[in-house]
């Protein structure tokens, strides 16, 4: 692994090292290191590039690392990856994707596909951190998908961020949920530069008392541009919440696109938009404590993506 490898595994999984227990590292569209645990297992496919993670039963507290590594231009990467989660299990997920270009003229592309099965009554956290590196004119492109199935009384938390270098991404996220399933999405965004970023969730809630919990928080700087499409389908007597808080700063532009669907008398489901700039007391008040125009605006963005 060489340096700029070593650097964007660390700034998307926090890792120095390799790490104990289960994982799998990608880098350039090849597997770079894999390693199962007694409770994970993680297997190569063979009709496509890509993994099965399986988790078996009652694994607690255990965490699988899968990130993918792009280190220079011109790399095209398609991945597919599949989640196995046995019943009562309880397990972290790191994922995330940093794609490096260095100086060149070549732009860069990841493409992830993750199904997640979740088993009855498992838990899963995934965390995802998208990043992209480079001084060159080469684009960089990160296009994440994920199909999520949850069995009855499952949990699912996902946590993606995407805050810098990635000149465009479009992330596309499907889910099903069955009895008493839950899933809680929190999205943190911000671009910049000519970047553009779109993010799509469709839930649909078929099971008694499941629920979703969409939370989305952007800044979008200079002349990039943002859309956030949330669809939300309640089939049966179930709970939905879809929430989008953005900045925008210079002439950056977001759009938000809310679908919600109430195909039962016993659906509740709420939908949440505010879109607007910096307010400006806030930077009057972080001014006056002595801070410089840009260090109160930095502030007033690490808060509110934090």
């Amino acid at each position: 692994m060489n340096d700029i490898a070593k650097k964007l595994l660390k700034e998307v999984t926090g890792l120095d090292e390799m790490p104990k227990g289960a994982y799998s590292i990608r880098e350039n569209s090849k597997s770079l290191a894999k390693q199962s645990s007694e409770n994970i297992e993680i297997v190569s496919k063979k009709d496509n590039s890509g993994i099965d993670i399986i988790v078996k039963p009652n694994t607690k507290s255990e965490n699988v690392f899968i990130p993918a590594l792009v280190t220079c231009g011109g790399v095209s990467d398609l991945v597919y990856n599949d989640f196995y989660i046995g019943e009562s299990a309880d397990v972290t997920i790191i994922a995330g994707c940093g794609v490096g270009t260095g100086d060149s003229c070549d732009g860069s592309e990841h493409n992830g596909i993750h199904r997640f099965f979740l088993g009855k009554n498992s838990k899963v956290r995934y965390v995802e951190k998208h990043i992209g590196e480079g001084d060159g004119t080469g684009k960089r492109v990160i296009d994440p998908v994920s199909e999520i199935l949850q069995e009855e009384g499952s949990y699912m938390e996902m946590e993606t961020t995407q805050i810098k270098g990635v000149d465009s991404t479009r992330r596309i996220t499907r889910a099903k949920l069955k009895d008493d399933a839950k899933l809680v999405i929190k999205e943190k965004l911000m671009t910049h530069g000519d970047q553009f970023a779109e993010s799509s969730f469709e839930v649909d809630m078929d099971g008694v008392d499941s629920s979703v919990n969409l939370i989305s928080r952007s800044v979008a700087r200079e002349q990039s541009r943002q859309t956030f499409i949330s669809k939300i389908n309640g089939n049966t007597k179930c709970t939905g919440h879809s929430e989008c808080d953005a900045i925008i700063m210079d002439h950056g532009v977001v759009k938000a696109i809310p679908e919600i669907t109430a195909n039962h008398l016993d659906a509740t489901l709420i939908h949440e938009a505010a879109i607007g700039k910096i307010a400006g007391d806030q930077m009057i008040k972080l001014m006056t404590l002595g801070l410089s125009e840009a260090e109160a605006e930095a502030k007033i963005i690490d808060g509110f993506l934090n």
